[in-house]
């Protein structure tokens, strides 16, 4: 399966520390009405059989709006709830080991930090990357700033799609403008917010016009 750039516009990427008064389930289907484009399920803490069923779950909200859900790092969980992708980082298996478990119907997402680590995943069949951290997040404290002149050279030397991660929000998107980027991954800014469904509204058109260049 083939990733096309125009969904990775508004790629939001799930946490339940943000989970107040409404389940994660709600505040996905809030990201999807203010229109995300992707969905990553991102779970570190529960088991796997709470893993599977909320995957389902939430797999079964995006078809309704016909948004491709990818899971993070767990490939069989991704492989159970047949997952249109599945995301893994540089300590995880390398896509080409992961396109022997998916097969060739699923999409593959590599987050890469350096030119050589992209193109090393476009070798091994990544279908789009996630490059950053690209400003201090909260989400991952150890995450080093990516230098805005390596996620330019990445974009130049790939021809996959590429979305920017890391401590992104509607403050300071803008300057991702001119990287070549097709998108931004979003965490916090989407689902720390008060009103996920009017924030995705404004986060996808500054996304769109950090984008258009």
């Amino acid at each position: 399966m083939k990733c096309d750039k125009n969904t990775m516009l508004l790629y939001a990427v799930t946490d339940r520390a943000w989970t107040k008064k409404k389940s994660l389930y709600e505040q996905v289907e809030d990201a999807l009405k203010g229109g995300a484009t992707c969905v990553q399920l991102r779970e570190k803490d529960i088991d796997e059989k709470d893993f599977l069923e909320e995957a389902i779950k939430i797999h079964t909200l995006c078809k309704e709006y016909k948004v491709p859900f990818f899971v993070n790092d767990n490939v069989d969980i991704a492989i159970k709830c047949k997952a249109e992708g599945v995301h893994v980082g540089q300590e995880d298996l390398a896509a080409d080991e992961v396109r022997k478990k998916v097969g060739e119907n699923m999409m593959i997402g590599v987050s890469a930090h350096t030119v050589e680590e992209a193109k090393e995943a476009v070798r091994n069949g990544a279908d789009c990357l996630g490059v950053g951290a690209m400003f201090q997040t909260s989400t991952k404290a150890d995450a080093d700033v990516l230098p805005m002149e390596v996620l330019r050279d990445i974009c130049d030397a790939v021809d996959i799609p590429v979305v920017a991660i890391g401590g992104i929000n509607k403050d300071n998107i803008k300057e991702l403008k001119g990287t070549g980027i097709d998108g931004v991954a979003l965490v916090s800014a989407i689902f720390a917010a008060d009103d996920i469904e009017s924030e995705c509204r404004i986060l996808k058109k500054l996304s769109e016009e950090t984008v258009s260049e």
